[in-house]
């Protein structure tokens, strides 16, 4: 009876400190991505946070080693004009130019970590954010731009960037698109 007592207790103590913890994905939006159905959207990695964070410092601090370092080497830039970079070697030559010849900087203002499944059912990770461009044009004059970047993460890499911008606001009597 007491051997039976003393492995009811074990068994209560073992079963209690097994843990049933799911973790939970929350349905934060939805996307309508090449004219398909609305895809969910969910709460994403927030440890990708710290890579975005990474990577801006090592634009201003012009370290092309860390960038290429964070790059995945199959790494895709949408930039708002419409071109788009491919390959994380054209990325760093592209950047090591521009350098040479400017002063970017960014500040980061806010981040979103959400994901999202891909046409193959597979989940993919990306972070929203909002950065504050900063520059100086070849006249002097400065440059002010609002950046929205939505960046893929693939195995703690960054493997697509989409640069959306606005130039800085201005009071004004007319509005247009």
């Amino acid at each position: 009876m007491k051997k039976n007592l003393i492995l009811f207790i074990v068994t209560i103590f073992l079963i209690s400190c097994a843990s049933n913890e799911t973790k939970t994905i929350n349905v934060i939006g939805s996307a309508n991505l090449d004219g398909q159905s609305p895809q969910e959207i969910y709460t994403g990695d927030v440890s990708n946070q710290q890579i975005w964070t990474d990577y801006i410092k090592a634009h201003n601090e012009r370290d092309l080693e860390k960038i290429a370092e964070i790059n995945a080497e199959d790494w895709i830039g949408y930039t708002p004009d419409g071109s788009v970079v491919r390959g994380s070697d054209n990325h760093i030559e592209i950047l090591d130019n521009w350098f040479k010849t400017a002063n970017p900087k960014w500040e980061i203002r806010w981040m979103i970590a959400n994901s999202a499944e891909d046409n193959e059912g597979q989940m993919t990770q990306w972070l929203t954010t909002g950065n504050d461009y900063f520059d100086v044009d070849e006249s002097g004059n400065e440059i002010f731009e609002h950046n929205v970047h939505d960046i893929k993460f693939v195995n703690g890499k960054i493997k697509e960037i989409y640069v959306y911008s606005r130039e800085k606001a201005q009071d004004s009597l007319g509005f247009s698109y």
